[in-house]
């Protein structure tokens, strides 16, 4: 029964646009219990899903057996009795024997409260030039847990720069691996999003490159004393003025312009005062800042997907199609850089924006964004939150949104819809309160 009905998804989906057709997916210790996950599966089948998105690292802990769990985050399944039982394994398994791909689903910068609770993770923590963590500043409710009312008190975000929080989620990411998913999605690929005006980052201050490790990297990027004296004034006070201009100057006589890595200086004419350069040196200084707090994105990113790679896993990213934007004389305070994602994996944009009950043209337009500024050949995969057959906090029914997609992106073969919970919200409470024995 269980290869006729894969059969029946597969001739369904060859014929159905799209193509590929994916489900976010929160699994509970209670999905251990005998039959729970057969269950699941068979309804995720039956709806015509091809693709699953099984969160396996998520709020601070990781879809992994307590007694393999050699990471530093706690198991979801922590009951007594169940230390062996490996559920992602177990739905990789249920998934395809029913033909259904199931990828691994994981948070990456945003390592959750249990990682900010251990004393030793204090220096792997991201901070801003205010002494903010992320679980002290005033972040809006991220909505990769719920886009209609999520919760932002479980984001604890990592300094992508730091050796101990690289090391800790590499070999979280390494387990995850050797469970063979069909694939690994990156969420959380950014900084916290602010509330307010403090979802604008407009001065060095704002950004999040004031954790031991990324400042150490941001003074490094300096080729000469001169432009390692500057960055730190910078640094330090949001600003260099013509005065520290001509000390550092006098510091290191033997030294010409002052230099960090990418700068191409410009041609002052002989004689400009300190005064005349201050304007240039600062803009010069707050774009290596952005510069730096963006390369720590990617190249935590990069990381992250190395185990994935090494098994021969594809990777994909999980992303804001607006989280890259430049606003006024800021960014959006995310600094998400996916336009600079690698095009070898897949792009899944959480194509979220609410334009009404019977509208989707915003989120089409989201979509449109995104393939507008991939490299031929990226696959890009949009994620819409919603329901079937009607609307939901004010978002049009899934259907709509989707057919909005289709005929403005005639090229997407692949949508993926947020998430399983919303669609079977008592089937979904069910095993998120039962007791397991």
């Amino acid at each position: 029964m269980l290869r006729q009905h894969a059969e029946q998804l597969r001739a369904c989906r060859n014929r159905t646009w799209p193509q590929t057709q994916g489900i976010w997916l929160r699994l509970y210790p209670c999905d251990a219990r005998p039959g729970s996950l057969d269950e699941l599966f068979d309804r995720i089948v039956n709806k015509g899903y091809s693709e699953v998105y099984v969160e396996a690292f998520y709020n601070g802990q990781v879809l992994l057996p307590a007694a393999q769990n050699n990471t530093v985050w706690p198991s979801v399944l922590r009951n007594p009795g169940y230390e062996n039982r490996d559920l992602l394994a177990e739905a990789i398994a249920k998934g395809r024997e029913r033909g259904v791909k199931v990828y691994a689903w994981m948070f990456a910068m945003n390592f959750g409260y249990t990682y900010a609770q251990r004393p030793t993770s204090a220096p792997a923590l991201a901070r801003n030039g205010f002494g903010q963590t992320s679980l002290t500043f005033n972040s809006a409710p991220g909505p990769n847990t719920d886009p209609a009312s999520g919760n932002s008190s479980e984001e604890t975000f990592a300094d992508p720069y730091s050796l101990q929080a690289k090391r800790d989620y590499y070999n979280m990411a390494q387990a995850i691996a050797q469970r063979r998913p069909d694939g690994m999605l990156f969420d959380y690929i950014r900084y916290p999003r602010g509330s307010g005006t403090a979802s604008i980052a407009s001065r060095v201050q704002d950004l999040w490159v004031y954790g031991s490790s990324a400042q150490q990297a941001l003074l490094d990027r300096a080729t000469n004393q001169k432009g390692r004296e500057l960055i730190s004034r910078f640094l330090s006070r949001g600003f260099v003025t013509a005065g520290d201009i001509t000390a550092v100057n006098g510091l290191y006589l033997q030294e010409g312009e002052p230099m960090w890595q990418g700068r191409i200086p410009p041609n002052f004419p002989i004689g400009t005062t300190a005064a005349q350069q201050q304007p240039y040196l600062q803009s010069e200084l707050w774009r290596l800042s952005v510069a730096h707090a963006v390369q720590g994105i990617l190249d935590f990113l990069n990381l992250a997907l190395v185990p994935a790679q090494r098994q021969g896993i594809p990777g994909g990213a999980v992303f804001f199609p607006e989280g890259n934007q430049p606003i006024g004389q800021g960014y959006d305070s995310r600094l998400q850089p996916w336009d600079r994602f690698p095009s070898s994996i897949e792009w899944h944009p959480m194509s979220y924006a609410t334009c009404g009950a019977n509208n989707a043209s915003c989120i089409a337009a989201q979509v449109q964004r995104v393939v507008s500024m991939a490299r031929p050949g990226t696959q890009v995969k949009p994620v819409i939150a919603g329901v079937w057959g009607r609307a939901i906090s004010n978002r049009a029914s899934l259907e709509t949104q989707m057919q909005a997609i289709r005929q403005a992106n005639p090229q997407i073969n692949s949508v993926s819809h947020f998430a399983y919970s919303w669609q079977e919200p008592q089937s979904d409470n069910e095993r998120k309160f039962c007791q397991l024995r």
